[in-house]
């Protein structure tokens, strides 16, 4: 189950990016993708994953973009999330 959710999430993502930065697709993805990884390694993982002091720096920048994308600000959100992905 997690390992679809994330490819339909990351197929949402790539869609949403071709058609212009849609941004339901883009929040749609967002959401399948992260419940996606929630499935593959379990919550207390990903938890302790985002949250590690020396990542808190990407995972506030990615989870602000997934947060910007949700608040129907495409484009802003998916550069802020491109740069906190980078230090995760």
């Amino acid at each position: 189950i997690g390992v679809g959710l994330v490819g339909f999430g990351l197929f949402f993502i790539f869609f949403g990016m071709l058609l212009y930065f849609d941004s339901v697709l883009l929040a749609f993805g967002n959401i399948l993708f992260l419940s996606g990884l929630v499935f593959i390694i379990g919550f207390k993982r990903t938890f302790t994953f985002f949250f590690q002091r020396p990542k808190l720096k990407g995972t506030s920048f990615f989870l602000g973009g997934v947060l910007i994308v949700l608040m129907r600000w495409p484009l802003l959100g998916m550069l802020l999330e491109a740069y906190g992905f980078f230090p995760l």
